[in-house]
């Protein structure tokens, strides 16, 4: 096999079509259907079940999808490894939290690439979860998530702490004013974000029953619905107070255990450290003691 092949099959079983694949990778259907009889072939199994709506994996094909994943990311890693003559350069790829990335990472990012201006910079924004297995995956090289984390394949540094405040509308009083909320509704980002999680445990300390919560991607959208009186939410105050001109909202304090929040910049452990990467790190980390 080679490493053409094992492209072919991670796009078709990310995307589970051919014809797709075939769009990401700017090839043809043809081209993606003939490398993928051709790896099926040497390895003497089947790993993909076509249906009506494109194609599946198979049992073998399962058990294959981690090992191909594995090999490309171990050739990626090596490319960079190889062209990595010192200085900062190439592509880096770095994933933040939706709050991270509002209030913390734009003068970060703008003097990153002041100082190093021959590396192509990209961002992506994200809950925990979803950041943590896009650092996994190798679809970004860094991610700035909250902590505490503890994961066997992930390096992590301390960046900066947080320090958490209850958001309600200007109506709100006091956090003992929400028992008093029918059907409180909490406005949160989408599952896996460690904030809600934080916000969860807190109402049920205060004996509160929410609603099924309000899902968004843009910390905007939850501050507006928070500030119409649509439900609370839980964030940084460090974001609060940057979105304070913007909307009316009155903020908490919480309990001693909740409000800290660290946030930590993770990267995979096996992984080469590029200088792209490391002065990224460096950077992130002497910005982050400078904030506190």
């Amino acid at each position: 096999m080679n490493i053409n092949e094992l492209r072919v099959f991670d796009a078709v079983a990310r995307l589970g079509s051919m014809s797709r694949a075939a769009v990401e990778l700017h090839t043809v259907q043809s081209n993606v259907t003939a490398r993928m009889r051709l790896l099926e072939e040497e390895l003497g199994v089947p790993l993909l079940r076509r249906h009506a709506r494109g194609v599946a994996l198979t049992p073998a094909g399962e058990r294959f999808l981690p090992y191909a994943g594995r090999m490309l990311r171990l050739i990626a890693d090596a490319t960079v490894a190889a062209r990595d003559e010192g200085a900062p350069s190439g592509h880096l790829a770095v994933g933040g939290l939706e709050t991270t990335t509002a209030v913390r990472l734009s003068p970060l990012l703008t003097e990153y690439a002041r100082t190093w201006p021959a590396v192509r910079l990209t961002l992506t924004a994200g809950t925990t979860a979803a950041l943590v297995d896009e650092v996994l995956d190798g679809r970004v090289d860094a991610a700035f998530v909250a902590g505490p984390l503890d994961h066997p394949e992930l390096a992590q540094h301390h960046v900066f702490t947080e320090q958490m405040v209850l958001v309600t509308s200007r109506d709100v009083a006091s956090p003992d004013d929400l028992a008093q909320i029918p059907e409180l509704r909490t406005i949160v980002f989408r599952a896996g974000c460690s904030y809600r999680q934080r916000l969860d445990a807190y109402l049920a300390r205060l004996g509160i029953v929410v609603a099924r919560p309000l899902e968004f991607g843009s910390l905007d959208a939850i501050l507006s619905c928070v500030a119409a009186g649509v439900g609370v939410t839980m964030l940084p105050a460090a974001v609060v107070a940057d979105a304070s001109g913007r909307w009316d909202v009155r903020t908490h304090a919480l309990p001693a255990d909740i409000t800290p929040v660290e946030t930590l910049i993770v990267h995979r452990e096996d992984a080469w450290m590029s200088s792209a990467l490391k002065a990224f790190i460096d950077l992130s980390r002497r910005a982050g003691t400078t904030a506190a």
